[in-house]
């Protein structure tokens, strides 16, 4: 066994999807399925067993898995203490990150960039993406997690991830009967909304009118687990990424696909000016340890 091994362990699991692990380990899919096989030889047994629609751990994937975790954060509490030994960084890391981003844990991520840099400040911000966006381009942050594609030029942006939208519900409405509803269907239905400076927000509006559904969004909020709340309440449905459907918070509500033909995605990167910062270090950071990225799995409260 060795420390890849147990990286592309990690991802398999948190992401139960080959395409996805590989993405995240920088790995093609082929290779990655080689190693688990190579892993699985070695050890004499199944770790993954392996289905058309998903990849679930078995028993002993399962007993591997807390180990792998724990030779991963060992490796990184090593090289920490190294790039501690020959670099004294200082200064201060300004950074921003929209609510529950799900393909990047910012924590944890904050966290490993503390223990190595522990002579860096961090200020964090927290508010939607346009004015992330804003504030990367006006200097006043250097890095920012986005989910959003628009207004993006004079910064640098590097995607991490995508997620489908779905449309959520509350039990017993007209709309939670089917797997999947038609974009017609939404009509005359009250939504709840995120607000304006929110990229899932300027999302759903251009998906909504490029297929002529007209909305009627009837409360907005600024707070994931709000949303959730007023939809279990019966105050309206709300076009959400999967993995905030897949939250705890959200078991009582019934998930519904959109049509197949132009699923909308909801995409999350990072977004960087052009002045000098300590933006790059951190970013190295997420290169070098993809399961700072893997860590945020759809059901995980963030």
């Amino acid at each position: 066994m060795d420390l890849r091994q147990m990286e592309y362990v990690v991802a398999l699991a948190d992401e139960e999807q080959f395409t996805r692990a590989a993405a995240i380990c920088g790995v093609s899919q082929s290779g990655l399925s080689a190693a688990i096989r190579a892993l699985e030889d070695e050890l004499g047994t199944r770790l993954f067993t392996r289905t058309t629609r998903r990849v679930e751990a078995t028993e002993a994937g399962r007993a591997l898995l807390p180990h792998a975790r724990g030779l991963l954060d060992q490796a990184a509490a090593g090289r920490d203490a190294v790039v501690r030994a020959s670099h004294e960084l200082s200064g201060t890391l300004r950074i921003g990150a929209e609510q529950c981003l799900g393909v990047v844990d910012v924590p944890p991520l904050l966290e490993r960039f503390r223990r190595r840099y522990p002579l860096v400040d961090i200020a964090f911000l927290q508010v939607g993406s346009h004015e992330l966006v804003a504030a990367v381009r006006a200097g006043e942050l250097d890095l920012a997690f986005v989910a959003t594609e628009e207004h993006l030029t004079h910064v640098r942006r590097t995607e991490l991830g995508r997620r489908e939208v779905v449309l959520l519900c509350p039990p017993g409405h007209p709309l939670a009967g089917a797997a999947r509803t038609g974009w017609s269907a939404l009509a005359g239905h009250d939504f709840i909304d995120f607000q304006p400076s929110w990229g899932v927000r300027s999302l759903n509006d251009a998906v909504c009118a490029a297929r002529g559904v007209t909305r009627q969004v009837r409360c907005t909020v600024n707070d994931i687990h709000t949303l959730l709340d007023l939809v279990g309440r019966g105050l309206g449905v709300a076009l959400v990424p999967q993995h905030v459907a897949a939250k705890p918070q959200a078991a009582g509500l019934v998930t519904v696909r959109l049509p197949q033909d132009g699923v909308p995605s909801w995409v999350v990167s990072a977004v960087t000016g052009s002045g000098p910062s300590l933006a790059p270090r951190l970013l190295e950071l997420l290169d070098a340890e993809p399961e700072l990225a893997s860590a945020a799995r759809p059901g995980a409260d963030r």
